[in-house]
This record gives C-alpha cells, sequence and structure tokens, in this order.
C-alpha cells in the first residue's frame, strides 16, 4: 500500500506530503483546489506522460516520491519501496526505484504491478483484451488453477520441443532448403581446388607480369653497365695489382679481394642475363592468373577471410550436411513425442475452454447485476470465449473478450469502443466489485468516475467502492456525500494565497471535520438539516 506521496512544483502544489491508509481514501474540496492535481501526480510516478506546462510557474523541475509497503516484493528493503520521479523544464527525467536509475518504461513497468488508476480516460488495463482471459480466469480461481498449470507445464515442453525441431531442420521443406545450399556452398569450394599459399604466389606472379617491361629494360642496363664496365674495369685493376703483389703481402691481399668480386660479379651477371631471358609477356597466362584470383577473392567474400578459413568452413560444412543426413531418426522421435504432448494439451485445451465458457456466462451475468445497481439498466456485458482450433497458446486455445451494449436497439461491440467516460468507469467498477477477491492489484485509484450520478445510483458507487476497499488500498477524489460517508480517510484539499502566490494544502480530517465536511458536499453549506444528513450517510457507513 501506498504510504506517503510527496508532490513537489506540480500546478498549484508548492510542496505537498500526503499519508495514506489501508481502506478507503476519499479526497473532497473545493473546485480548483489540486485534487486532480494528486491524481495526476500518482499517474507520474506510475511512469505516466508529463507535459512541462505542468510544471509550477517559476520553477525548473517537478519532482514526485512514493513510499509504498509490500514486504512481499523482492524489491522492497525492509518491505519498503521508494519511487521517485524528477522532471526538468529541457525534458530530461530522472527516475529512481530504492535509489537505482531506471528509465521512465523501466518505472512504468514496474508500478503496473501496484498502481491502478482510473478515471473517465484511464481505464487502459480494463481495455485491453490480452488482460481479458486473466481477468475470467481470477474470476474462475482454484477450479481452474491446477488443469491451467498442468496445460502450461505441456505447453512449455511443447515449445521446447518446436524450436528443437527447427534447430534440426524438422521441416522437410527447411530441411530440404538448407541442404541444397549447403551443396551448393560445398561444390563452389571443392571445384575451385584451392591450395595453401596459392593466393600469395598468384599476386607474385601477377605483379611480375604487369611490370613485365619494366623489369626487362631495368635488367637489359644492369646487364650492360655490368660487363662493359664492370668486368673489364675490375679485370685491369687485378692485371695491375698482381705486378706488385710480391712486393708486399698486402698488395696480394688486395688482389686476392679483388678476383674474388669479380668472379662473383662475373656469377650475378649471368642471373641477371638469366632474369632476362625468363621474363616473356604470356596474354593467356594474365587472363589465367586474373581468373584464378577473382574466384578466390569472390570465395573469400563468401567463406572466409583466407583460403586457410575457407577450407575449414568447407569442412564445416561437410560435417553439418552429415548431421542433417542423420537427423531424420531422432527428428521422427521429436515429432512422435510433439504429437503426444498435443493430444494431451488439446484434452486440457478443451477442458479448460468448457469451465471457461460456463464461468463466462456466470461473470457476465455478475457483473450485469453490478450494472443494474450502476443505474446502467440497459447495459450488458458479454464475456465471449472463442476456442482456436489451430492454433496453442501459453494458457490454452481460448481468446477472451469483454464485449458490451450499453442501449437496447444496439450492437454489441468491444469494450474499447464505450464512448461515454461515464459508462466506462462505471463499468470498470462494477467488473472491478465482481473481482475484488481475485484481483492482485494492490492499490486503486478512482479520479471522479461519479460524474453525473446521484440518489440511488451513487449508494450504490459507494457501497460497490468500500466493498472493493476491505481488498484494496482505494484512493478516491469525489463530489458525492454518499461516498464521502463511506470512507475510512477523509481528506480535505484547499487553496490558499500567500505572497500573490496560490497553493495546494491537504487535511486528514476528525470525525467532526468530516460530518461538517458531507453537510457542505450534500447542501453547498453547513448547516442544521445538513449536518443532520451528514450524520445519516455516517451512520449507514457504520451499520
Amino acid at each position: 500500500m501506498i504510504e506517503t506521496l510527496h508532490i513537489k512544483n506540480i500546478g498549484i502544489i508548492e510542496d505537498l506530503n500526503i499519508d495514506f491508509n489501508n481502506g478507503l481514501n476519499v479526497l473532497t474540496g473545493e473546485t480548483g483546489a489540486g485534487k486532480t492535481l494528486i491524481i495526476d501526480s500518482l499517474q507520474i510516478i506510475s511512469g505516466g506522460r508529463f507535459s512541462k506546462e505542468m510544471i509550477r510557474k517559476g520553477e525548473t523541475n517537478s519532482f514526485v516520491e512514493l513510499c509504498m509497503y509490500d514486504p512481499k516484493n523482492e524489491s522492497a528493503i525492509d518491505g519498503n519501496i521508494i519511487v521517485s520521479r524528477e522532471i526538468n523544464l529541457n525534458g530530461k527525467n530522472m527516475c529512481k526505484i530504492n535509489g537505482r536509475m531506471v528509465t521512465v518504461n523501466e518505472l512504468k513497468e514496474f508500478m503496473t504491478n501496484f498502481i491502478e488508476v482510473h478515471g473517465q480516460n484511464d481505464n487502459q488495463n480494463l481495455l485491453d483484451s490480452k488482460l481479458h482471459l486473466e481477468y475470467l480466469d481470477g474470476f474462475i480461481g482454484e477450479e481452474i488453477k491446477e488443469n491451467k498449470l498442468k496445460y502450461k507445464e505441456l505447453y512449455q515442453e511443447y515449445i521446447k520441443i518446436r524450436q528443437e525441431l527447427k534447430e534440426n531442420y524438422g521441416d522437410e521443406k527447411e530441411k530440404q532448403r538448407k541442404l541444397d545450399l549447403l551443396s551448393y556452398q560445398l561444390n563452389e569450394i571443392k571445384e575451385a581446388k584451392l591450395k595453401i599459399d596459392e593466393e600469395k604466389a598468384l599476386e607474385e606472379k601477377r605483379k611480375i607480369i604487369m611490370n613485365s617491361e619494366k623489369i626487362v629494360g631495368n635488367l637489359q642496363e644492369a646487364d650492360e653497365l655490368i660487363s662493359e664496365n664492370g668486368i673489364d674495369s675490375i679485370s685491369m685493376a687485378i692485371r695491375a695489382l698482381e705486378k706488385i703483389e710480391m712486393i708486399d703481402s698486402k698488395y696480394e691481399k688486395i688482389s686476392n679481394q679483388l678476383k674474388s668480386n669479380y668472379y662473383e660479379l662475373q656469377e650475378l651477371a649471368r642471373d641477371i642475363n638469366k632474369y632476362k631471358e625468363e621474363i616473356t609477356f604470356d596474354e593467356e597466362e594474365r587472363d589465367y592468373i586474373e581468373e584464378r584470383l577473382n574466384l578466390i577473392y569472390s570465395l573469400k567474400r563468401k567463406y572466409g577471410n583466407t583460403i586457410e578459413e575457407i577450407l575449414k568452413y568447407k569442412e564445416e560444412i561437410e560435417k553439418e550436411i552429415n548431421h542433417i543426413e542423420n537427423l531424420e531418426e531422432y527428428n521422427n522421435k521429436l515429432k512422435d513425442k510433439q504429437k503426444k504432448l498435443e493430444k494431451e494439451m488439446n484434452m486440457l485445451a478443451n477442458f479448460l475452454n468448457e469451465i471457461r465458457t460456463k464461468k463466462a456466462k456466470e461473470l457476465s451475468e455478475k457483473i450485469n447485476k453490478e450494472l443494474e445497481e450502476l443505474e446502467m439498466k440497459n447495459a450488458k456485458i458479454n464475456v465471449k470465449v472463442e476456442f482456436l482450433e489451430n492454433e496453442y497458446l501459453k494458457t490454452g486455445k481460448d481468446k477472451v473478450q469483454f464485449f458490451i451494449t450499453t442501449n437496447k436497439g444496439e450492437d454489441e461491440k468491444e469494450l474499447s469502443k464505450i464512448a461515454s467516460g461515464g459508462e466506462m468507469s462505471r463499468t470498470m467498477l462494477a467488473i472491478k466489485k465482481v473481482l475484488a477477491d481475485t484481483d492482485q492489484m494492490p492499490i486503486l485509484v478512482f479520479d471522479e468516475i461519479d460524474t453525473g450520478i446521484s440518489g440511488k445510483a451513487a449508494n450504490s458507487v459507494a457501497k460497490k467502492l468500500k466493498s472493493i476497499a476491505t481488498k484494496h488500498q482505494v484512493m478516491r477524489i469525489s463530489h458525492l456525500p454518499n461516498i464521502a460517508a463511506m470512507a475510512d480517510y477523509n481528506y480535505f484539499i484547499s487553496k490558499n494565497v500567500n505572497n500573490d502566490r496560490t497553493k495546494t494544502q491537504i487535511k486528514l480530517l476528525k470525525e467532526d471535520e468530516v460530518i461538517k465536511e458531507i453537510a457542505r458536499i450534500s447542501a453547498g453549506e453547513v448547516n442544521e438539516i445538513s449536518i443532520k444528513y451528514a450524520n445519516e450517510l455516517r451512520n449507514k457507513k457504520a451499520s
């Protein structure tokens, strides 16, 4: 339940702390005092939309903080959950759950487990057809619980088998498609007959062919310079040194070194001449090299960055083809198991459908009775259960949806198509009244859902709110004395002007103050007659 709500800088609310209590909390007060801003704040802290125009004039940010108590929730610290949201003029949001920063979406998802706001335009959960089956199953309760759990266990196993078959190419078309693709890839790599280091050798050959003219020209020039100048010059130098090598050993040493260089230079000259003769320009060879390299580059784009990786991928393909071709026996066993599961699931789904169909009529009747008491005598709810023959859902094979007829002679329509906000609010209240014992939402907020009703309908709304509040913490804004009289706790919202600024204030009323507030609401003024009427209403609550 909500223990404390702190609101700062929203509209005319400057800084407000509200301590709520369990049961029915009713907020009343003068028009424009800020009652709706309190509901807006609860929507904001629940991850709802926020307009920067809501920030109090002259301030740069708004702040809402909520302290809840729920010892069963894993996020709670000693049972306490503190949620806050700060919004700045620049649009920046700062949301926290027990001090941990979260996104607005994370805040919204978290708070959907705690607070449900209902007003003339705020009944999203009720309108969400995905939740209608949960409403019906909650109404059915224990009678469906065991079989629903059995079905869920089978369904999880069924989904697991379907996934495994998919991964194992259990579908024959998918299997053949995959085999065709793998076979094509394998043949493409095999036909290429790739060799390690082949790409490097081909690129070197292509480089030589592309530069053959340049290579031949420079080899020719080198050969001529060595032959015409180098060798002859060294030969003449050797003969000169031979004439003095007998005079001193150092001249002999130099002569021998030069002879050695002479022989090496002759060897180099022969190599250069040989390289020159080897260089030939073959058009066919060049075309072959280009085609081969293009093939290698194409395979690299598809199957790997190197020839080594391509060949490794080829081995993997061969293994996968072998794996797929030998899966048939295993997949057949899985398919047999799947059929067995489908048979069991169908039996349970039929059983669930039978109960849901029966209970849907009962739920419809109960809601319609509540609607009649809420002065919607011509409105009829129809909880429809549609059995989906060829589809398995995690809750069975049923699609549940609430339909309504609001006036005689009209066709029934989806609940979300109700045009009147007042009709929607009372319809929601009727459903909540019937489902109060099974609804797991701890906190319910109602914003002026009694607009346009009075008399008997008002008494009925008051009783239903009181009944719902025995199972939930209920916050309620109201202008009806009947509802104010039924409250466990009454809060008076007012506004005052200080230093030319208007601000909201709130007060938890004592019993004598409650009587005066009921009198004010009922007659517009507090007098002997209105006080007497207020006491009568209050005594009805006690009885």
